[in-house]
């Protein structure tokens, strides 16, 4: 991560000589920089779903680490109740520990994908110790079942977490190449060294601008009802030495009108295998915009975030929230009366034909 960033997202520690998942609070941002240390399944899920730790990567990440683990700390128990360093009802506890933390956020496909592949390799794990135990192989000494899980787990956690910085740092490269010195950028919610645990991705590229000179001109859309371009977005580039400007959702129009964009870059949480791209809502307001005033339109996500299962954007599952997110959340006393009803879907879909290109690490994808 570039010596601008004095945080850290998401990363592994203990509590109470147990593993813990550790993560910057970010419902407490712009205001108070705080770290919880996590290791229970309701304390985690709690943090998915209230948006603790947010953004697809970070939360693949978080989630690749909290199945770890929640899981140690069950063999640990298991083990110290048992005295049995192999115990299949851990397998259960796994599945049933990747189940209830992938329900947390439906929308956001790296929650998914992360739970799914530490698991997997749990399984590889799991596989190969049976194989040994009835064939006769080779094994490690004294090592059960359980350490063995453990053990799988972790890495393969910690290696979603180093590729999720690399990630980042080849998102940030590539979606340079579209951009020149002096843009002026559009960017809507947060998908900054915030959302990931490296430079971010649709800001990734702005990153890498920031250190060669470019001196780009960035408008963050405030993006309610939680505000994440206010809270976080200006935060973070504020810090990095970014030039950013904080604009009202309703105004995107008008700087695009005044000619002070000529790009749009914003992140996603599930690509449809057509394109269509779920984000944060208003972003496919922003899109229709854009292409009415000839700006390209980018997303930037890692591959991870393309579902190939998924044919277009309306087979995505789009989260719906509490209303008093809209008129209660960042209010001392609410602005809308009491029972009102309300519609708080948490995404929008933005269909690929406004989208000019999908920028991922592995290259650029074009209509």
């Amino acid at each position: 991560m570039n010596s601008f960033f004095d945080y850290k997202t998401v990363e592994l520690t203990e509590k109470n000589g147990l593993p813990a998942l550790k993560i910057l609070d970010q419902t407490l941002l712009p205001n108070k920089v705080e770290y919880l240390e996590l290791n229970t399944p309701e304390s985690i899920f709690d943090a998915i779903y209230k948006l603790r730790v947010r953004g697809a990567p970070a939360i693949g990440v978080a989630a690749g680490y909290a199945v770890y683990v929640l899981t140690a700390i069950e063999a640990d128990r298991l083990e110290k109740e048992t005295g049995a360093e192999t115990s299949p009802e851990l397998m259960t506890f796994l599945d049933e520990t990747a189940d209830y933390l992938i329900s947390a956020r439906p929308t956001a496909v790296n929650l998914e994908w992360a739970v799914k592949r530490v698991v997997k390799a749990a399984k590889a794990a799991e596989k190969d110790f049976n194989f040994k135990a009835v064939t006769g192989g080779i094994t490690e000494h004294g090592v059960g079942l359980n350490l063995r899980v453990v053990r799988a787990l972790k890495e393969e956690a910690a290696a979603i977490h180093t590729e999720d910085i690399e990630m980042c740092r080849k998102i940030g490269e590539n979606g340079l190449e579209l951009l020149k010195p002096g843009m002026g950028i559009l960017t809507h919610c947060n998908a900054g060294a915030l959302a990931t645990s490296g430079i971010g991705t649709a800001l990734a590229p702005i990153y890498c601008g920031h250190e060669k000179g470019y001196d780009f001109k960035v408008y963050a859309d405030e993006t309610r009802p939680l505000l994440q371009g206010a809270r976080l977005t200006s935060w973070e580039m504020s810090r990095a030495g970014v030039d950013v400007t904080l604009i009202c959702d309703n105004m995107a129009s008008t700087v695009m009108k005044q000619g002070k964009i000529q790009a749009v870059i914003t992140g996603a949480d599930r690509i449809a295998a057509n394109g269509d791209a779920a984000n944060k809502i208003g972003t496919s307001g922003v899109a229709i915009l854009a292409k009415e005033y000839g700006i390209p339109f980018y997303v930037a996500a890692p591959s991870s975030t393309i579902d190939e299962s998924c044919e277009s954007g309306v087979d995505i599952v789009i989260e719906e929230r509490p209303g008093e997110e809209i008129y209660k959340a960042w209010y001392e006393k609410p602005m809308a009366p009491e029972g009102v009803k309300t519609f708080n879907p948490a995404f929008d879909v933005t269909d690929h034909k406004y989208i000019a290109g999908i920028i991922t690490e592995k290259g650029i994808w074009r209509p």
